[in-house]
């Protein structure tokens, strides 16, 4: 097992940073290189100056100060991107500037923010990025250190190149969403990954390809969750039914370290090779090792190993690849990432809802989808349209919090979300009952018989009635839809009933319960 697998991500980090320590001499620079290092130390200066004259602003509630800040930021990271190509240049010189300013601007967030704990520490215990480092900040640590791990890893050749095309291209849209899913899982997912010594941005190229992210995600084959582990092999790394009736192949968190400790235990018996751990990832574990041990302990791309995957596989491993490539490299491809505050937060429901209602209520609020997937996401364990009682927790962001506080308890568009969340379409069926014809009063003249109108149906009554205490399954319904009906919480009605998640199964002419329905 190489280092990079065996190490946890905050001792390969010290590692690289007292690697990076070591003398240099710079008499051995050429002139060329000497003015080089120059001029990049003088464009991170200038960077520092903008930054903390941003801070200022900021304080000072200029609306221009965020934009300034954004500017340094990109600066900085242009700055450590060079300076991690150019011979002589230090790259602890470069990180030193970053860990000062971010602590500068913990520091003013927070005496703006009136003693949030939280946002005094950038960094970690052990010098590492927090989760809310600014995004900048972030992709420059990455390209520096784990980025750098990652790049050594794998093979830049034509058919990566080949995925990175198409990511840019057909595939552009579900990049970047797969991107904006990530930024809402990361906190979860990447310390499993660190952990494990493995780059993140692997982590990212396979839930890219996977699931785009998408916590719910199921294929045609049986997989499932983020990760997609199929049922036996989500098994054998503790994934499977928790015993409430969950999945945890859907859960982010448990997703992620059963990916990482698959991956490690492949590497282990494939020559340390990401490619060919990517191919027993999904092309099987027993292939991909029958395959090796014929080659003689070739790599994948070697074409005695290479024409015995799938087309499938094939494709597979460059695409995965290619994904995380991107996501070390975006600026020099022309991709731009949104940016989301993925800030955690608990949300009180002070009033039955479900997420599809929370999503209506919501809006937007600046995002480009709204907030369902990042909804779904952080809350595995329900369904989209269950109702869910009065004072139940999500998990959320400070952002979706502030959003349901203003526009999900109470107003116009909290009834709007409710009044959409009821309509049955059902009473859009008007029934006026069968036409009667009847003689004109004098059909001597020859005229034709003359419909009469039926009597107009009896208007609903607008009471409510009260949820009776059992129901019968009528054809073409579901669970969902008859806890939906008589406002139910589903999770509840499938436990009194005794059907089991995920698919509640019921059949037309069950009697159902329906205890605590309105």
């Amino acid at each position: 097992m190489p280092s990079f697998v065996r190490i946890s991500g905050a001792f390969a980090a010290a590692a690289f940073f007292a690697l990076a320590a070591l003398p240099f001499d710079a008499s051995a620079l050429s002139k060329r290189d000497q003015a080089a290092v120059d001029a990049l130390n003088q464009r991170m200066q200038a960077a520092e100056a903008k930054y903390r004259a941003a801070l200022v602003q900021i304080r000072n509630a200029d609306p221009d100060g965020q934009k300034l800040s954004d500017a340094a930021l990109e600066d900085m990271e242009d700055v450590i991107t060079a300076c991690n190509k150019q011979k002589g240049c230090q790259l602890t010189t470069m990180l030193t500037s970053y860990k000062r300013l971010l602590k500068a601007n913990a520091d003013a967030e927070s005496r703006a923010d009136a003693g949030d704990e939280e946002d005094e520490a950038p960094l970690d215990a052990d010098g590492s990025f927090a989760v809310d480092v600014p995004q900048a900040a972030r992709a420059a640590a990455l390209l520096n250190a784990d980025g750098q791990r990652f790049v050594k890893m794998v093979q830049y050749n034509p058919a990566v190149q080949a995925g990175i095309r198409r990511w840019l291209t057909d595939m552009r849209g579900s990049l970047i969403q797969s991107h904006e899913n990530y930024q809402y899982l990361r906190q979860m997912m990447w310390p499993q990954y660190e952990r494990a010594g493995l780059p993140e941005a692997l982590l990212f190229g396979i839930m890219a390809k996977e699931s785009n992210g998408r916590v719910h995600s199921t294929s045609r084959a049986g997989a499932a969750g983020p990760m997609q582990f199929m049922y036996a092999t989500g098994r054998r790394f503790g994934l499977g039914d928790d015993g409430t009736g969950f999945d945890t192949r859907y859960d982010a968190r448990a997703s992620a370290q059963a990916s990482a400790e698959y991956l490690n235990e492949r590497m282990g018996a494939l020559n340390n090779s990401i490619e060919l751990s990517l191919a027993a990832y999904n092309g099987g574990e027993g292939r991909a090792q029958r395959v090796f041990n014929a080659s003689g302990g070739r790599n994948f791309w070697d074409e005695s190993v290479y024409n015995q995957f799938p087309a499938e596989t094939r494709d597979y491993v460059p695409m995965v690849i290619a994904a995380a490539w991107l996501f070390l490299h975006p600026k020099e491809y022309g991709l731009s990432f949104p940016k989301v505050d993925p800030k955690p937060a608990n949300l009180r429901l002070s009033q039955p809802s479900s997420i599809y209602q929370l999503t209506i209520c919501l809006g937007n609020g600046g995002s480009r989808d709204g907030y369902m997937r990042a909804l779904r996401n952080l809350n595995p364990r329900y369904q989209a349209d269950s109702y869910l009682a009065a004072g139940t927790s999500l998990n959320a962001t400070t952002r979706i919090v502030g959003l349901y506080n203003r526009w999900c308890v109470q107003g116009a568009r909290a009834d709007l979300a409710r009044t959409l969340m009821l309509s049955d379409p059902n009473n859009a069926i008007v029934r006026t009952g069968p036409v009667t014809m009847v003689e004109s009063p004098d059909s001597s003249d020859g005229t034709l018989p003359v419909a009469a109108a039926a009597p107009p149906a009896p208007k609903p009554d607008k009471k409510a009635p009260s949820a009776p205490s059992s129901y019968r399954v009528q054809r073409g319904e579901t669970l969902t839809s008859i806890a939906q009906k008589f406002q139910c919480d589903t999770g509840r009605l499938a436990k009194r009933n005794g059907l089991k998640a995920p698919r509640y199964a019921i059949r037309p002419g069950q009697k159902l319960k329906l205890d605590d329905c309105r």
